[in-house]
Parts: structure tokens; C-alpha cells; sequence
């Protein structure tokens, strides 16, 4: 799971969208509620960044192999607040929970906390899993390559830039 800069605007405008026509807030302007949700992914992206430079720092300044990384951006991800991964969907529906209960631009929320989850984990789960399609697309693509090889690793990469480029996720 991942959530890409691209996704941000239209996974906003979505779950605003799905939350007051089920009548579970009220707002006097969608967009800027949606603007509001917009500032909390995207706060989750500048420090999720913060992260992955300061494990890479570590990992260089402490002269560990690169199968260090993922641990590396764990810990310093603990450290900072934010959760990576698995959790990610939990950190995020936390987040948004939390800026709808404290929003200037959403006037009353009429949902319990479970219920406000129920309705948003499919929106975010569609526009966090759009990875695991592309990565689906990029092996296919690759089916020619010997996996773990460096020619593997390269085009990978690649492929990997070019669909998300393509599909407007970065």
C-alpha cells in the first residue's frame, strides 16, 4: 500500500463526497473540506519522505547493507509519528477522523468514529492498492527478464517510472 501525490485531490474528493451524501457530516463547502483532507495526506507525504531520507542517511552513515532499509524506515518512521506499511490505512483513518472532528469547514459530524471508518477504508483501500496493479503490469512486462538479476533491478525501475508517470500518480 501507498499513497501517491497524483491520488491525493480525487481520494479527497471522494470520501468528502461519500461522507455527506450519506448524511454522516455537514459542511458549507466541500472543497474546502476536501482541501483540508488534501493538507493531511499531504502532510503524511512530506514526513513519509523525511523518513525514507533519514533511513537512507543511517544506513550510508552506519555502513549497513541495504536488507537494513526496510527496519531503518521503521524506526524512524515509530519515531516520527507516522505509520508505514500494513498500518498505513489505520494512520491514515486516524488522520482523517481527526481532522474532521477538528475542521473550521466541517460544521457538525453525525457519524460515530467506526462508522466514518467503515465508509472511508474502501475509498482509501482502491486508491492505496493502485501500486500492487501497477507493480502487476510492470512484471508482466518483465516476464522476459530473469528476476534478481541487475537488468531485472534496472528496468524494473524503469517501467516502474514510466506507468506511474503515465497514469499521473507522481
Amino acid at each position: 500500500m501507498r499513497l501517491y501525490s497524483g491520488k491525493i485531490a480525487p481520494l479527497s474528493d471522494e470520501i468528502v463526497k461519500a461522507l455527506i451524501e450519506h448524511k454522516e457530516i455537514e459542511c458549507e463547502s466541500r472543497k474546502e473540506t476536501a482541501h483540508d483532507l488534501e493538507a493531511v495526506f499531504n502532510n503524511y507525504l512530506a514526513i513519509e519522505r523525511e523518513v525514507n531520507d533519514k533511513a537512507k542517511d543511517l544506513l550510508q552513515s552506519r555502513g549497513l547493507p541495504q536488507s537494513e532499509f526496510t527496519r531503518l524506515k521503521k524506526l524512524t518512521a515509530d519515531q516520527k509519528g507516522i505509520k508505514i506499511g500494513d498500518d498505513l490505512m489505520d494512520h491514515l483513518l486516524d488522520q482523517t477522523i481527526e481532522m474532521l472532528m477538528h475542521s473550521n469547514n466541517v460544521d457538525e459530524v453525525f457519524a460515530e468514529d467506526h462508522e466514518i471508518r467503515r465508509r472511508i477504508r474502501p475509498i482509501l483501500k482502491k486508491h492505496l492498492d493502485v501500486d500492487t496493479e501497477i507493480e502487476a503490469e510492470v512484471r508482466g512486462q518483465l516476464k522476459h527478464v530473469q528476476e534478481g538479476t541487475r537488468t531485472w533491478e534496472i528496468e524494473y525501475k524503469r517501467l516502474m517510472g514510466d506507468i506511474q508517470r503515465r497514469k499521473g500518480l507522481v
